[in-house]
């Protein structure tokens, strides 16, 4: 008899061991890592586009934003709902679901006849886009033994560094030699291929278990993780537009997030008493999963501010073009991708501390390097600077993702997936906003009292990353605290308390 969880998940039904399971297994995340690369270059790709599609759809910047804006607001919304989907349906069906959905959104992006018919498909894209990376994650956990989870928590790694680097660049070459639709018609192929090997190769892994819907937790996420995610992209785009590009104040959406989250938060403890929780929050309950939540949030604040605030610095400040910005921005994200595995084996081998510990202190000293930047600074020690916070990056991903999930319950796998996920929208909102928004004031403050424009953002952006590098520094302490979870069976429940 297979080994079930308490929710009457089971776990694979022939033993890992074996040759004809272990290639099923290898196919499946094979299949999800190209599938999710895919849709995570798409969410990315679009970053270099807004000044063409306001020109060749005659619209506004602030209404061009909404092509991004929408496509985050909509991960933060669908991405708590994939816990429930991830306990409801299969493997297969999620799979297809997802990636079905993203092939949609792409094909309609690109025969868009105009913006309200493009913006639609960026939110049919996100839909696949956040389903996508928590079952990546809970897969990966249901199939793979805990000794070799480093080593495919790396390749993950992989995806979620070297796609968004990628993307700004790939996007700056389509650009340059086509227009704008073949960001979609490119993506489309590779979409349906993996659609249709995934729907024929792809096998489930786990069986499905009643798991009911609380028709108002999907509401109240909607208004808490919507509204978080909008108020702060609006902040950051309200600051960096100069202020007055929405109908109303950027501060109201994030009150309405606040209080819808808040009320969130309490109904899933009512829930959960009963296992009914759409986002079970008993994930929190485990130390070392908290603490790696915390420090994936901080990691993801420094990632996002800096790759929106370095363009803006490179372009306005050094007076680089786009082409050049994205080259000086590319090493450092494949930096990060070549490192993955290398770090996953590590991992495996010596376990969190001694790589998430020198991680942080290399994030931190980025960090309190990009202070110091200003007009003169050397297009070289900016280059170093990155690839130098990419390398800190490395260290933290792939030990806070293995360490976050593995000291969970295998129950709550896909729930912790979906927290992380949640998280990563949340924290990339907040650090984008919080670092453009403090450039912003500061540099508007300095030109007000008479400071020549140039100046006056390189000392605003100089504000912002002293911010950043106050933050790094609470990293610092919390990585003495990552554990590695201890050795069990494949299935096994950890040990309560790690």
């Amino acid at each position: 008899m297979s080994p079930t969880d308490v929710n009457g998940a089971s776990a694979p039904q022939t033993p890992l061991g074996e040759p004809d399971n272990a290639a099923r297994n290898r196919l499946v995340i094979g299949l999800l890592l190209v599938s999710a690369f895919v849709v995570i270059l798409n969410e990315t790709i679009m970053s270099v586009a807004i000044p063409h599609l306001m020109a060749d759809l005659d619209i506004s910047a602030s209404a061009a934003q909404w092509l991004t804006s929408a496509f985050m607001l909509t991960m933060a919304v669908v991405i708590p709902i994939t816990g429930y989907l991830l306990q409801r349906l299969n493997t297969r069906p999620v799979f297809i679901l997802a990636m079905s959905a993203f092939s949609a959104g792409t094909l309609l992006s690109g025969i868009a006849p105009g913006f309200e018919v493009l913006l639609v498909g960026r939110i049919i894209q996100a839909c696949g886009t956040a389903i996508m990376m928590p079952l990546l994650m809970t897969t990966v956990m249901n199939l793979v033994p805990p000794e070799s989870r480093g080593r495919t928590m790396g390749n993950i790694s992989i995806v979620i560094s070297v796609a968004p680097a990628l993307g700004p660049t790939i996007g700056g070459f389509i650009l340059e030699h086509l227009e704008w639709r073949w960001m979609f018609y490119l993506v489309l192929p590779i979409a349906l291929a993996a659609l249709a090997l995934g729907a024929a190769r792809i096998q489930n892994v786990t069986t499905p278990s009643k798991a009911p819907l609380d028709v108002f937790s999907v509401i109240l996420a909607a208004l808490g993780f919507g509204g978080l995610v909008y108020g702060l992209s609006s902040l950051g785009g309200d600051a960096s537009h100069g202020g007055g590009t929405t109908v109303f104040p950027a501060w109201v959406p994030v009150v309405v997030g606040v209080v819808g989250l808040g009320v969130f938060i309490t109904r899933q403890f009512a829930l959960q008493k009963r296992d009914a929780a759409l986002l079970d929050l008993r994930t929190f309950g485990t130390p070392v999963f908290t603490v790696s939540v915390i420090m994936m949030a901080i990691s993801m604040m420094a990632m996002f501010g800096s790759l929106i605030l370095l363009p803006i610095y490179m372009q306005n400040v050094l007076g680089l073009d786009a082409s050049q910005t994205g080259l000086t921005l590319l090493p450092g994200g494949l930096v990060m991708g070549l490192m993955a595995p290398f770090v996953g084996r590590l991992f495996d081998r010596f376990g969190p501390t001694v790589l998430i510990v020198p991680g942080t202190v290399l994030v931190s000293g980025v960090l309190w390097g990009m202070t110091t930047l200003n007009q003169f600074t050397s297009i070289y020690f900016i280059l170093g600077l990155h690839i130098t916070l990419s390398l800190g990056l490395a260290l933290m991903f792939t030990p806070l993702f293995t360490s976050s999930l593995g000291s969970l319950p295998r129950h709550l796998y896909s729930h912790g997936s979906a927290v992380i996920g949640t998280i990563q929208q949340v924290a990339g909102a907040a650090g984008i906003a919080l670092f453009v928004s403090l450039m912003t004031l500061r540099a508007a403050d300095l030109v007000a009292d008479g400071v020549e424009a140039v100046p006056a953002m390189s000392q605003g952006i100089q504000l912002a990353f002293l911010c950043g590098a106050i933050i790094s520094m609470f990293a610092i302490v919390a990585a003495f605290f990552i554990r590695r979870p201890p050795a069990q069976p494949l299935g096994a429940e950890p040990v309560p308390g790690h």
